[in-house]
């Protein structure tokens, strides 16, 4: 029997290279995916690769369907690849109009399809089922990576890597600086779910009976921090099925977690998007609790489906459609990046010379939630996404260099494509030029982003 402390030694071996390219994105989320576009958009050779069987991450394999929920009368945004998802979802019958903002809820399912066409169109070479396992380094240079799958291992050597799995796993074991938050004060996870066999009509009548709105959210184990501004409008929350559960003994009292919001209410019966599990203590890095987390995050959704079909109006007949196909993490490692955004950045319209993209002041986190109802945004610069310490190397995403609060805007999806646009042009420019990340010319990056249709300022 093997203690810890035990070690085996692995035989040298030689990896078979099995593609090269320009650009390597490793991750295809909706920083990674943005990327990959805007990277070949700007007219290199670009490869995606991927560890599930789809392109999306977060919307496709954890099913986080409210893309831009955030979106109201005045909220002013990057446009770009972002809302460009949007609109072929809307094209292709893979969104519905969201229940709580004037964005559209894109198809969890449906946006697989979205996303391999996007992937086609673009010319990009598609690697799925890959899991990225280490880096190949010359020195402090990045040049490519080791990736293990059904044919065992393999290499893929890159001109420019951007790492956009949201654990900055490339960057981490690539040797650039990183900080993972402790866990205590993690971001819980979540595991998501959708319904079936929901009576529509009655349900949206409860709704209509006993509106939720944001104000709600502070209840239970939940305080939450607003500006004042969102604290009467509409949410799609549901608590009170649950405290009432916990009462009558069908949901255990330490399980007062249980509570949150539903995406869209569809004339078929289904009823999507259930983010109602919250699991502290979840370690996205660390595959044992992820383990331990998904198959408590299932038991506690069947306790919140019980839950409404006893006290929620037209979810009596309600059953299980599905779970997303792994568990949604929301907080783990970032880059020590040139710069780091700060909470101030995301409080107070932070600007910057390196701007690759806006975002809505939508800060959604660590107890605290912002609207942008009223015109203000910020900047991501450029140097967020630059790690120290290793060359040839960008990362996208949830997972560029930035404080705690920070982390709470800029982790949102519609964000992660923002920077992940402006990864992917910054890449294609670099490979062009031949200039490193650290010198490549931002005016040119900015430039090419507003042809790609984002607004920088």
């Amino acid at each position: 029997m093997t203690t810890e402390h035990d070690f085996i030694t692995e035989p040298a071996r030689q990896v078979e290279v099995i593609h090269r390219t320009d650009v390597l994105v490793v991750g295809s989320g909706p920083g990674g995916l943005a990327a990959a576009l805007a990277a070949a958009r700007a007219g290199v050779e670009v490869t995606l690769v991927e560890r599930f069987g789809c392109f999306g991450g977060n919307i496709t394999t954890v099913g986080v369907e409210g893309f831009a929920w955030y979106r109201h009368e005045k909220t002013v945004e990057a446009n770009g690849i972002g809302r460009e998802f949007e609109e072929r979802a809307k094209d292709m019958g893979a969104a519905v109009p969201e229940s709580q903002s004037l964005s559209y809820e894109l198809d969890s399912e449906g946006f697989k399809l979205v996303a391999d066409r996007l992937v086609e169109e673009a010319g990009i070479h598609p690697m799925l089922h890959r899991q990225f396992v280490a880096p190949i380094m010359e020195g402090d240079t990045i040049v490519g990576i080791i990736v293990e799958s059904k044919a065992g291992r393999e290499a893929i050597l890159a001109k420019r890597v951007i790492d956009a799995t949201g654990d900055a796993d490339v960057a981490h074991r690539a040797g650039a600086a990183t900080v993972k938050t402790p866990l205590e004060h993690m971001q819980a996870a979540s595991v998501m779910f959708h319904l079936a066999g929901v009576d529509k009509r009655a349900f949206m009548e409860g709704i209509k009976r006993d509106p939720q709105t944001y104000s709600d959210w502070s209840t239970g184990e939940w305080q939450i921090e607003t500006s004042g501004k969102e604290d009467k409008m509409f949410s799609p929350f549901l608590a009170k099925p649950f405290a009432q559960a916990i009462k009558d003994g069908i949901i255990p009292k330490h399980l007062n977690t249980i509570a949150g919001t539903w995406g869209a209410a569809h004339d078929t019966g289904e009823l999507t998007y259930m983010n109602l599990v919250h699991l502290a203590g979840c370690d996205g890095t660390d595959p044992d609790s992820m383990t331990t987390f998904e198959i408590e995050g299932r038991k506690q959704a069947m306790l919140a489906i019980e839950a409404l079909r006893r006290y929620t109006p037209g979810c009596e007949g309600a059953r299980l459609r599905n779970f997303g196909m792994t568990i949604g993490i929301r907080d783990t490692r970032k880059i020590d990046a040139v710069y780091n955004i700060t909470e101030s950045d995301v409080r107070n319209e932070g600007r910057f010379e390196d701007t690759i993209g806006i975002y809505p002041e939508f800060i959604d986190g660590y107890g605290i939630l912002i609207l942008p109802t009223t015109g203000r945004y910020m900047h991501i610069p450029y140097r967020s996404m630059l790690p120290k310490g290793v060359r040839n190397l960008l990362v996208a995403g949830r997972a560029i260099g930035g404080d705690r609060v920070s982390h709470a805007a800029t982790r949102n999806m519609a964000c992660c494509a923002v920077a992940g646009q402006g990864a992917g042009v910054a890449a294609a420019l670099s490979v062009k030029s031949g200039c490193e990340f650290d010198r490549v010319d931002i005016a040119s990056v900015q430039s090419e982003l507003e042809r790609q249709g984002v607004r920088i300022y």
